[in-house]
């Protein structure tokens, strides 16, 4: 089974070799990395292209955006299995990819995914928050719960099928694409209990008010528009759900030292 990797570059070059590395240090062999970057005008691609093995496809050219980019990189996928890798992340061991791969031929699924962790850029090797996937159910999208996106991997057909990511979307795109999936069409998706990636804090929808504001409009948007009932009262309830849990992991953290 070829699984099709894609990374979305754009003025990345502080953190896009950790993610190069980390896909040519899978020991799962067949791997296509696709990386799309939209002109950056940092070093971003000299460094993809020094670090590239076997593995990587470079697609260099202006984009509308990082879904727009995303979408691309799908459009080119020649694995029969797509994930996405943010051009800042990095996959947390060596056997993730084998493990996804295992996961499809054992259970007969459309999409599998799992956990990751978040790290400050200043030490990479201290989880400041763990986002755990084990107690999704559907139902909690309408609150705006998903699991976590940068571990979904799906069959390339299901892209073919219903669609890839909305470009009208600012940062909930991932969002309605998984609610469309999973809520809607009711693929066949299995959790594994797994630490896929390793991922730096800071992100466009972890930064402001201003962005969860936007996340939660843009929510409201997606349920409407793919038949699921939500309001924005359920959408608030869902960031102090999430609040309390990093409160939670902080203070076992301190507990456990």
């Amino acid at each position: 089974m070829k699984v099709s990797i894609v990374t979305c570059t754009y003025n990345s070059a502080a953190t896009v070799a950790d993610t190069i590395r980390s896909v040519n240090g899978q020991t799962y062999p067949d791997i296509e990395h696709i990386i799309v970057d939209g002109m950056s005008g940092d070093n971003t691609v000299k460094i993809a292209t020094e670090l590239s093995s076997y593995r990587q496809r470079i697609i260099c050219e202006r984009d509308n955006g990082i879904y727009d980019a995303f979408n691309k990189g799908i459009k080119a996928a020649t694995g029969e299995v797509v994930g996405v890798l943010n051009s800042d992340d990095f996959f947390t061991s060596p056997d993730v990819v084998a493990n996804i791969v295992k996961a499809f031929g054992e259970n007969g699924v459309d999409a599998v995914y799992g956990d990751v962790h978040f790290v400050n850029a200043g030490n990479l090797s201290k989880p400041v928050r763990y986002y755990s996937s084990a107690y999704f159910r559907p139902w909690m999208m309408r609150m705006g719960f998903m699991f976590a996106h940068p571990s979904f991997y799906v069959k390339k057909s299901l892209y073919d099928k219903l669609g890839v990511y909305r470009t009208d979307f600012k940062i909930a795109s991932d969002f309605e694409l998984l609610l469309r999936f999973v809520y809607k069409e009711k693929i066949k998706a299995k959790y594994l209990s797994m630490d896929f990636v390793t991922m730096r804090t800071g992100g466009a929808s972890t930064e402001s008010i201003k962005s969860k504001n936007i996340i939660n409009r843009e929510c409201l948007v997606a349920c409407k528009e793919n038949g699921v009932y939500s309001n924005m009262l359920l959408m608030w309830c869902r960031l102090f759900i999430k609040g309390a849990e990093l409160m939670k992991f902080k203070l076992t953290r301190k507990i456990q030292k």
